[in-house]
């Protein structure tokens, strides 16, 4: 059953979807035409939760994800502009396009340390929640993972030391049902994620990650919870990718039934839907707001394009807390 909520929230939430969405087809239609070449790892279908997460989130608060993160960056503030750069490899990046699509990070909105390692969310979110703690300001952290990472050991130990010392840190799992190009049921000897929380004392909570209102209603929780000092919380968001793996990977282990069924039953439209039938906006106002996006993601590729690659010089930069100088 889907929690309530309401329009003004589910209209917040559908912008921040309707960027995350036009931003991964106009991604895989860039590497369709051969204007960037670069590893991308899509994340249609999975846009609701970190639209969802972030609504509850401070500015100041951070987010720790994975190679599989340009929804959660964006949801959490990215600018496009800079993002397209460095997925680029352009000098304008974010990261001088030194980080790439794999690599992206933006402490200005708490978007921190991102590496191709599955899993490394965890323990990076639990530094920053120690950090917070020992500071007293407040800040919550949010690991966003998928479930095959679940079954690493960088999971086990985060949950454990998270409940020991009650950081204040948000384990978000976005069950896709598939890790890399294995099965849930294959890979994973629990019947849920988030039954593991259980052996951690924290609360596990199983939300469906293709409703607003039911992510939007988990994430609060456990965030107010975290920031007042209660300790972690597990949530898996159940939801499907859309597409394989990888760019390129034609997704033959995916149940071609289910992945229709998932895709005809895309949440991204549904939500547009309710926001329209709350009277939160006009269909007008949709397609304004739709048009927009379309339009600062266009500025954004010309600009990355545009742009030139970092120098030879910088392979000495950014590699000390202060430059050494030859």
């Amino acid at each position: 059953m889907a929690d309530p909520i309401n329009g003004a929230i589910a209209r917040q939430i559908y912008e921040k979807v309707a960027l995350l969405k036009a931003n991964d087809e106009r991604a895989r239609k860039v590497l369709k035409a051969g204007q960037l070449v670069m590893p991308y790892y899509s994340y249609r279908g999975q846009e609701l939760i970190p639209a969802a997460v972030s609504t509850c989130l401070r500015e100041d608060d951070y987010i720790c994800t994975i190679y599989r993160g340009i929804h959660d960056m964006l949801a959490k503030g990215m600018p496009l502009k800079q993002l397209w750069a460095e997925i680029a490899g352009r000098a304008t990046g974010i990261c001088k396009g030194k980080g790439g699509p794999m690599h992206l990070t933006y402490p200005d909105k708490g978007i921190m340390v991102t590496t191709g390692i599955v899993g490394s969310s965890l323990p990076i979110a639990n530094g920053l929640g120690w950090a917070s703690q020992l500071s007293g300001d407040g800040r919550v952290a949010v690991a966003y993972f998928g479930d095959g990472a679940s079954n690493i050991g960088a999971f086990h130990e985060s949950l454990n030391l998270a409940s020991v010392w009650k950081l204040p840190v948000v384990f978000v799992c976005q069950n896709n049902l598939y890790a890399e190009h294995t099965t849930y049921e294959k890979g994973t000897s629990a019947k849920q994620v988030s039954d593991r929380a259980f052996g951690y004392s924290m609360p596990g909570v199983r939300c469906d990650g293709n409703d607003a209102g039911s992510i939007h209603a988990a994430a609060r929780e456990a965030i107010e919870r975290a920031r007042s000092g209660e300790g972690p919380t597990l949530i898996e968001a159940m939801t499907f990718r859309f597409h394989g793996h990888v760019y390129g990977d034609a997704d033959s282990y995916m149940d071609p039934a289910l992945k229709e069924a998932a895709m005809t039953d895309d949440p991204a439209p549904r939500l547009r839907a309710q926001v329209i039938a709350s009277d939160a906006a006009s269909e007008a106002e949709m397609a304004a707001l739709e048009a927009r996006i379309e339009s600062e993601i266009d500025e954004a590729v010309a600009f990355a394009l545009a742009s030139a690659p970092p120098g030879p010089e910088e392979l000495e930069i950014d590699i000390f807390a202060e430059e050494v100088m030859a």
